[in-house]
């Protein structure tokens, strides 16, 4: 562990333990690792083979991290100075925003679900999500930065309706648009639709949006907890419970924010506002495309998705 090695292109060096601990990726294998890590592996015939089969990488990549790697390919008996050079760097990890400057003037606030699973023998933290949840405490400090997204934010005109649409976590910047419009004293329309597991559990803020919900803030909300019930429901399914009512919402102006995981959810999203477009407006598929394509020109459909 005390043994130096380079971290940059600098030829800056730090010990081995503080390399890994905090400037290299060691939680996902990537393709690209394995293909940098041929001359170093005395099975390299074998990690060949392996990297000519896409599925078979796939596979071997999903759940695994760098440490089953060395013990798989042997690679124990690697120099420390050879074995960082092929690693990639640790990459930032985003989260939204959760709180309103104007409402928390000296205060950010995150909304992190810690990621915890068990695969191949072995129980797998996420880095951030375990760090924030489990080891650090308060007085402790974490390097951070704003990265900025220009478009996902609440219209200029604070009487345009808005529909926010965010799962989960993704529900974090929606907490903060409300806290914005409460200290504005916005006059729009606000519909929220959430989602996660189970409502005692997993009904992230509850007490805030029922206090929003008394005080007008928030107009109306929709939830779908998809462990609650025989058949899973997800939000996509309550916005086509109540597909009139979001396209006479959609017809009056009102901004769409999609907000949480990329791959399922939004696509989910996207389809079922499709389907509400050409049900409720009588369009056929390419003039729904086409509405949704000129609500994006016009900043009306935001996507925050990862």
């Amino acid at each position: 562990p005390d043994e130096f090695v380079t971290i940059n292109r600098q030829g800056e060096e730090k010990s081995l333990l503080e390399a890994l601990r905090h400037h290299f990726e060691i939680t996902v294998l990537t393709k690209p690792l394995l293909e940098k890590a041929i001359p170093l592996v005395n099975k390299s015939a074998e990690l060949k083979e392996l990297l000519e089969n896409e599925k078979a990488v796939r596979e071997y990549v999903h759940g695994r991290d760098l440490l089953d790697f060395i013990r798989d390919y042997s690679l124990n008996e690697i120099p420390a100075k050879e074995f960082v050079s092929i690693l990639r760097k640790m990459p930032a990890r985003l989260y939204s925003v959760a709180s309103s400057l104007k409402a928390n003037s000296d205060e950010v606030h995150l909304t992190i679900g810690k990621v915890a699973y068990h695969a191949h023998g072995r129980y797998r933290f996420g880095v951030c999500s375990a760090q924030c949840a489990d080891r650090i405490e308060v007085g402790d400090t974490l390097p951070v930065y704003v990265h900025k997204n220009s478009n996902f934010r609440l219209p200029s005109d604070s009487d345009t309706p808005i529909i926010m649409i965010g799962p989960g976590t993704g529900i974090a910047p929606f907490r903060a648009f409300l806290q914005e419009r409460e200290e504005i004293g916005a006059q729009g329309k606000s519909w929220l639709f959430f989602g996660d597991q189970h409502y005692v559990t997993d009904f992230l803020y509850q007490v805030e949006w029922q206090q929003w919900l008394k005080q007008g803030v928030l107009s109306r909300i929709d939830l779908a907890f998809s462990r609650d019930t025989e058949r899973k429901i997800y939000v996509q399914h309550r916005m086509l419970e109540k597909s009139k009512e979001l396209y006479a919402w959609l017809q009056d102006g009102a901004v769409v924010y999609v907000c949480g995981d990329e791959k399922h959810m939004a696509k989910d999203v996207h389809q079922t506002l499709l389907t509400i477009l050409m049900n409720e407006g009588n369009m056929d598929e390419d003039a729904a495309k086409e509405y949704i394509a000129q609500m994006q020109k016009d900043k009306r459909y935001q996507r925050d998705v990862y």
